[in-house]
């Protein structure tokens, strides 16, 4: 979700909630304690330099039961932090505190909740890995004198 998205979806909210992805809800005393803009330069497997700038989100809870942040309080977050940072149109990455570490994720929308979507790890450079792009299909009944022993580990 880019910043454009949630300040849109905020305007028409009464409340704000976030559904992890096992389904569970953040608790709602959670703050939005840092709107940020993270950039990681970087060099892939393949030796090429790369660049990629989020705006970040950290989620926080605490024994502050009576605190709730306001959808209007937090598109003014936003928007201070765009001002203050020159924000692009970025896409949103949530930090969120789990049991044993901070966790990362996407954001999405279904309606109601903001969604806190996983992340995934990937090999950016799968040529020079030699990692084909899509695994090739084959049709087992397209191959001639095919045979498969036990022993061959093919099967």
């Amino acid at each position: 979700m880019k910043l454009s998205e949630i300040k849109n979806h905020l305007k028409n909210l009464e409340k704000i909630s976030f559904q992890l992805p096992n389904g569970n809800l953040v608790p709602t005393h959670f703050h939005v304690t840092e709107v940020g803009k993270v950039t990681k330069d970087f060099v892939d497997c393949g030796g090429k330099v790369r660049s990629e700038t989020v705006a970040n989100f950290q989620l926080w809870e605490e024994n502050d039961y009576d605190h709730r942040l306001h959808p209007d309080k937090l598109l003014t977050i936003i928007q201070l932090s765009e001002n203050i940072f020159e924000f692009e149109d970025l896409e949103i990455e949530v930090e969120y505190q789990g049991k044993e570490t901070i966790g990362k994720y996407n954001l999405d929308f279904d309606g109601i909740n903001f969604l806190l979507t996983s992340k995934i790890t990937a090999c950016l450079a799968k040529d020079a890995c030699g990692i084909p792009k899509d695994k090739p299909r084959i049709k087992i009944s397209d191959r001639q004198n095919f045979s498969c022993d036990p022993n061959s580990s093919c099967c």
